[in-house]
């Protein structure tokens, strides 16, 4: 006697458990006392449907015979008929009955419902070594392997069972399910077909007679087998997850979106619909809800390493770095060869400034599949980050080679030369993918990628075009841009860090003088500036330090300008020295050069008496201009895909910036034109070093060919000796630029 089962098999078989193999003449002796009249009985109980009446009389029969072993045999399967805990029954009965296969298959049965594998296997592994020709012991006992990752182990006990019952739609499917784990894809579509003979109507197996299809590239069929499924069992919510699958393989992300809505209505706790609705809206832009939807995936599923590196992609688009390690770490501990967590985790590093892990991480990938082009891609721009170009754009190449359609790919062979009229075959390879319907992020990439290829060639027109096609795409993401906002914002800013709450904060600063922080917009030299002073061995360059926004959020809720505000500020002071030291070692001067700094250049004086600043100013249009043809990833809700808020960006910016100029002492701040340091490079670095009180050094000059990782969108540029082309840029796009053209009246200077 076996327990029945109406659950579906965790590997997808959807198969009903209704046999029942008791085989009362079969049983071993039992007391005296209990009569096989009495063992018939209870028997006829479980097979009438009334397993709640056999479960009482075997109890009570066991209180006077506690050692019958068909009586806990009995009890476990009436138990099991009622849906109940019936482990404790089933171990009894296995080890009272040590040679009943059927005893441990039962026992086996259960543990298997209970997805408990490894505990499984053994108990049917044993019920084989007994009796090795039951049917659906085998498959029991080959789900068990393919749960356990062993579809290799598992495939020979399905086609075990398939000898002894040709017919066994259950096994046929299973053994589907088995070669599909294992990427064999036409022998589990032939497997799913013929379990379709016995049974053309059977929605489970069309579901993964569909799934196999997709794989297969075959998705016409793919999608009748889904939507046959679908309308013979709509409530089958594998079926509707399936079919999001077809969709978005296709493109076709906003009915793929509603499949997988549909399939988590029906089964709210369905962990793959939940990561592939997150994974589907996080494409489309919409990254908010992806982020709550992949969070819900990994408490439902902690175990689930792809839940993880979902979770880790969503939370590296939102820039939220530190969070995205911990999940793609979590994801490796779980699966230490997950195919994407390592990729994840080594952009994570990339942008966190740690080059080294960063490609140790990649290089691992690439160990393993040396023709990987997402890896190749990303190894090539971390050689790009330290200025090996020539090596990056080979790897680019040997990406486009094994993938051709690799949006990346392109886009990063733009990124680092000068594109040319003889990259036809570069722009001939780009064209047709932007009739694809490919996710946001590479649509808008690959405008920005053609932005810059008509920018090298001269044809401002249709450069304009792509660049204002990528920041309208790049609207979608809902990160508006709110003036009044910062227009306040500035405002607190200027009535807070006036001259007396900065010297009030002097009586508790930091005397650290190595600090140097070089602000000003983005695209106005700063990342020039700063690689021409790394040049020097006395300086380390930091890079964009993330780190202040924090601290000024504290001394908001302090209050601005308060006792309280300024009593705050050793600590922070500490936590900022304690960062940077653990990147920068013992160097004299230690470079921070986050642009937005110009909002907290009054906090960090605050904190950091004695350090340099150096605002890096540069002509407002070619300024607004260079980001609104950037696509930045270390901005989020910001003004620069639209002209006419940049144009009032930058005019807070001036706003707070001539707060500084009168009230930082005139030793602190370096005020330093762009264009100034283009035509006189020698003159404007030794007054940068002077500044910081450094000795001159003539490497400073050839800033070019210093050897350091740099990963902001000035790479390139600043890895080639400094020429005015980027100086007067702005004329070439003059007709397009109306929403800046009043900037020109604010001059250099406020």
């Amino acid at each position: 006697m076996s327990p029945g089962r109406n659950d579906p098999c965790p590997c997808g078989s959807g198969r009903r458990y209704k046999h029942c193999c008791g085989a009362v003449a079969a049983a071993p002796p039992v007391p005296a006392s209990v009569s096989p009249q009495e063992i018939g009985a209870l028997v006829a109980l479980v097979h009438q449907g009334r397993a709640g009446e056999a479960e009482q009389r075997a109890r009570a029969l066991l209180e006077a015979h506690p050692e019958a072993a068909m009586l806990w045999k009995i009890l476990g399967v009436a138990e099991s008929r009622q849906g109940k805990d019936a482990l404790a029954a089933l171990r009894r009965a296995a080890q009272l009955l040590p040679d009943d296969a059927e005893a441990h298959a039962n026992l086996g049965a259960a543990l298997h419902d209970q997805r408990r594998w490894d505990e499984a296997l053994k108990s049917l592994q044993r019920a084989l070594e007994i009796e090795p020709r039951v049917p659906q012991v085998l498959i029991d006992c080959a789900n068990a392997l393919q749960a356990l990752g062993r579809a290799r182990e598992a495939i020979a006990l399905y086609e075990r069972a398939l000898e002894i019952e040709p017919r066994s739609r259950e096994a046929r499917n299973n053994l589907g399910n088995a070669f599909l784990a294992l990427g064999e894809f036409e022998q589990a579509a032939g497997c799913y077909r013929r379990a379709l003979e016995a049974k053309p109507d059977d929605a489970q197996v069309l579901c993964n007679l569909g799934n196999a299809l997709r794989q297969l590239g075959q998705h016409d069929e793919a999608i009748r087998c889904s939507q046959r499924a679908i309308a013979l069992e709509p409530g089958l919510s594998m079926a509707h997850n399936n079919l999001g699958l077809l969709l978005a393989g296709l493109g076709r992300r906003r009915e793929a979106v509603a499949s997988y809505r549909q399939a988590v209505r029906l089964s709210p706790h369905y962990v793959e619909a939940l990561d592939n609705l997150g994974t589907a809206l996080r494409e489309q832009g919409e990254r908010d809800e992806a982020l709550a939807l992949h969070r819900k995936a990994v408490e439902l599923a902690p175990q689930r390493a792809d839940s993880h590196c979902n979770l880790g992609h969503t939370l590296f688009v939102l820039r939220r770095l530190e969070e995205a390690e911990l999940s793609f770490r979590r994801a490796l501990s779980l699966q230490a060869r997950h195919p994407e967590a390592p990729l994840g985790l080594a952009q994570v590093l990339r942008m966190l400034g740690r080059a080294s892990e960063a490609e140790a991480c990649c290089q691992a990938v690439l160990d393993r599949e040396p023709r990987r082009a997402e890896a190749l891609t990303l190894f090539g721009e971390l050689r790009a980050d330290r200025g090996q170009f020539s090596q990056a754009q080979e790897l680019f190449q040997q990406a486009l080679a094994a993938r051709p359609d690799l949006v990346p790919a392109f886009c990063s062979i733009a990124a680092y030369r000068r594109m040319s009229n003889e990259d036809s075959a570069w722009l001939a390879g780009v064209q047709p993918l932007l009739a694809k319907p490919l996710p946001l992020a590479e649509q808008i990439n690959l405008r920005y990628a053609l932005g810059k290829y008509y920018d090298d060639i001269g044809q401002y027109e249709h450069a304009f075009g792509h660049y204002s096609e990528a920041n309208e795409l790049s609207k979608r993401y809902g990160a508006g841009y709110d003036r009044r906002k910062l227009t306040q914002r500035v405002s607190q800013i200027i009535g807070g860090f006036d001259a007396d709450f900065l010297r009030r904060c002097h009586a508790h600063a930091c005397d650290a003088d190595t600090g140097v922080f070089i602000i000003g917009m983005p695209r106005s030299g700063t990342t020039l500036s700063e690689q021409i002073l790394a040049s020097h061995p006395a300086v380390f360059g930091a890079g964009e330090v993330r780190f202040w926004d924090k601290p000024f959020t504290e001394l908001q809720k302090a209050g601005l300008g308060s006792e309280a505000a300024a009593r705050l500020v050793p600590r922070i002071a500490g936590d900022y020295l304690e960062r940077v030291t653990a990147l920068s070692g013992s160097a004299a001067r230690v470079i921070d050069k986050m642009p937005a700094n110009f909002l907290y250049a009054g906090l960090i004086h605050a904190a950091f008496p004695r350090a340099r600043i150096i605002h890096m100013q540069r002509h407002p249009l070619d300024t607004c201009l260079s980001i609104y043809f950037q696509n930045f990833f270390t901005m989020g809700a910001y003004a620069k895909n639209d002209l006419a808020d940049l144009a009032h960006y930058y005019r807070e910016y001036r706003r707070v910036t001539a707060h500084w100029r009168a009230v930082l002492p005139a030793a602190t701040l370096l005020e330093v034109p762009y264009e100034a340091l283009i035509a006189d490079q020698e003159g404007w670095t030794r007054r940068m070093l002077e500044f910081v009180g450094l000795p001159w050094d003539p490497r400073c000059l050839d800033f070019h060919q210093t050897e350091r990782a740099i990963i902001t969108p000035s790479r390139w540029q600043v890895r080639q000796k400094i020429t005015a082309a980027s100086v007067g840029r702005w004329r070439n796009y003059e007709r397009y630029v109306a929403p800046l053209q009043h900037l020109l009246n604010l001059g250099t200077q406020q």
